[in-house]
């Protein structure tokens, strides 16, 4: 795809939300089945059932995913996608590229070891290695709006309100 093909495809959508805010609001939605057998969770994915489980470091299996690998996968996802649509909307030719991130975390908190260690990720760092003729400028504006139109990037920037309930 061109800047052309995607300004084609993203106009009338661009057009639709500003003329009707409401037609821009999505709920998004995402399952699981908790493991009958294991702590577990079978989570639904358009590429098929997913096994998520305990990471090793806090007792789980190899071949589960763990749901902490997912987030940082859902970011490289996320910002490899927002990547791709900055350089083609600003026609900033990319022969290839990877993008990768790394997240530290103490599982110390999440074992209940240590109630002074927080839980979760402390540091997350996302780098983009690209195989581009790119100048300085165009590779530091592709970096600066991926990071701007990246969902999971600013989600985890400024996280969102969350809830939680036992139906």
């Amino acid at each position: 795809m061109n800047a052309e093909q995607l300004k084609a495809k993203q106009t009338p959508l661009k057009a639709r939300y500003k003329e009707d805010p409401a037609a821009a609001q999505v709920t998004m939605h995402a399952s699981g089945t908790l493991g009958a057998d294991s702590i577990t969770c079978d989570v639904s994915s358009p590429a098929g059932l997913i096994q998520a489980g305990l990471h090793p470091m806090a007792g789980g299996e190899e071949q589960w995913a763990c749901s902490g690998d997912m987030l940082l996968q859902s970011l490289v996802a996320c910002a490899g996608v927002t990547l791709k649509a900055v350089a083609t909307a600003l026609d900033i030719p990319l022969r290839g590229g990877r993008v990768l991130a790394e997240g530290d975390m103490d599982f110390r908190g999440t074992l209940g070891v240590s109630k002074e260690t927080p839980i979760g990720f402390q540091r997350i760092r996302l780098r983009f290695e690209l195989d581009s003729d790119a100048t300085p400028e165009q590779k530091q504006k592709l970096l600066s709006l991926t990071e701007r139109f990246c969902v999971i990037f600013q989600t985890l920037k400024s996280p969102a309100a969350i809830t939680s309930e036992i139906a």
